[in-house]
């Protein structure tokens, strides 16, 4: 059993008089009558700028900001976060038109991921984007559109280095691995980069995300800045941009504590100057995701059943992990444990139960809270999930059992 708070576990989500959870300073049952209908997401503009806000006075000035649109790629949450950030980071080209529609100029948008197809590096190279090479085949074959367009793409080498950022939830770099390029091959990848008709600009290294230890994410960013500085010495040109990565996490489960900016602010101030000495032309960049989205963001979803079984209470949802993969405890747990959920309508109530929060789909494995500390609910009530900004609806299963798919909507407050 795990205890839900008794008030909204953020500051930008908080509990009204009369029992409603405020998004900012809008009642949330407002929000529900506006749209009509749930489930649906609610993302938070004034959270998303904050949260950017509080990063830029944390870091040295020196220091870029992008936005990994994997994280949250709804269109207006782009366009919101391409005002406050320096730079976008595309996945597929899907995302990369998403980016290009907010207005972004291509120089900043960059194009990482493995298995990038011939048409994702065609439309990269027509837009004048960077793309993040992952492999010596995928530069080869980007060399062969560039020569064929007589157009120098512009490339980054994405470099798995031999370290690990160490306790993240998910390890991207160290052994082998899917991403990037062995930081002992790229040397040798280097020099035939040389030869092709490529606009060499900088190195991304990214190591892990999800990490909530500051003094991890320090060490793995210095050995990043160190590794870069040293494979600079191959280059064809000089290093432009140096993109570390990011692995900032927030809070999903109790006793769990937000990361402390501060030390990595100081450490990445002590640095800027001998980066600079070494690489003279090099942007330092953070590629953050989930950290700048992720606790802007709600999951809603409505109570269209009660039922008991043998002692247990269920509060049957008419969403689920169709729509909310990551907490149903499917997307990356290996110990399923739940996320913070309230009753968003019954915020104040003293009438407590222990109850498990399920959705409408023929599987076990459809449970957004497990035997939670809970408002006593009722058919019609609200259920929130809060730390839903990110990896919510675009990593989640939307066709499985033909069920509407959520809305998403983002909210001025």
């Amino acid at each position: 059993m795990s205890e839900a708070p008794r008030h909204a576990p953020h500051p930008f989500f908080n509990s009204a008089r009369d029992d409603s959870l405020l998004v900012g300073t809008t009642k949330l049952t407002d929000i529900v009558s506006d749209i009509g209908r749930t489930p649906f997401y609610v993302y938070s503009r004034t959270a998303l700028s904050a949260r950017v806000h509080e990063l830029r006075a944390a870091l040295p000035a020196g220091v870029q900001l992008h936005y990994a649109v994997k994280a949250n790629p709804m269109a207006d949450v782009v366009r919101h976060m391409s005002r406050l950030v320096d730079g976008l980071d595309v996945a597929s080209a899907g995302e990369l038109r998403i980016a290009l529609g907010a207005d972004t100029a291509p120089e900043d948008i960059s194009f990482a991921g493995p298995g990038k197809r011939d048409e994702e590096l065609e439309a990269a190279l027509d837009a004048g984007i960077t793309v993040n090479l992952e492999s010596e085949q995928e530069m080869e074959r980007l060399a062969r559109l560039s020569g064929a367009r007589d157009r120098r793409a512009r490339v980054a080498i994405r470099v798995n280095p031999d370290f690990q950022l160490k306790s993240s939830g998910m390890k991207m770099g160290g052994g082998a691995q899917q991403f990037g390029v062995d930081a002992e091959r790229v040397p040798q990848m280097l020099a035939r980069l040389r030869a092709l008709p490529l606009d060499f600009v900088g190195f991304h290294i990214y190591s892990g995300s999800q990490n909530l230890r500051a003094d991890a994410i320090i060490e793995a960013q210095a050995k990043s800045i160190e590794l870069g500085i040293e494979l600079a010495r191959d280059a064809p040109a000089p290093v432009r941009t140096l993109n570390i990565g990011g692995g900032f996490g927030i809070p999903y489960f109790p006793g769990e504590r937000p990361l402390e900016l501060a030390p990595i602010g100081v450490s990445l101030r002590e640095r800027i100057a001998p980066l600079a000495h070494a690489l003279p032309q090099a942007k330092l960049v953070i590629e953050l995701g989930r950290y700048l989205v992720g606790e802007a963001g709600l999951y809603v979803c409505r109570v269209v059943d009660r039922k008991i079984s043998r002692g247990r209470v269920f509060l049957v949802t008419d969403g689920g992990l169709h729509h909310h993969l990551a907490a149903s405890g499917n997307f990356g747990q290996v110990l399923r444990k739940n996320y913070p959920v309230v009753v968003a309508n019954r915020m104040r109530a003293d009438a407590r139960e222990i109850a498990s929060v399920v959705g409408p789909l023929c599987t076990p494995l459809d449970l957004l809270a497990d035997q939670m500390d809970l408002a006593r609910a009722e058919v019609g009530d609200l259920i929130a999930v809060f730390q839903s900004g990110a990896y919510g609806l675009t990593a989640s299963p939307l066709g499985f059992l033909g069920h509407p798919p959520p809305g998403e909507v983002l909210v001025s407050d």
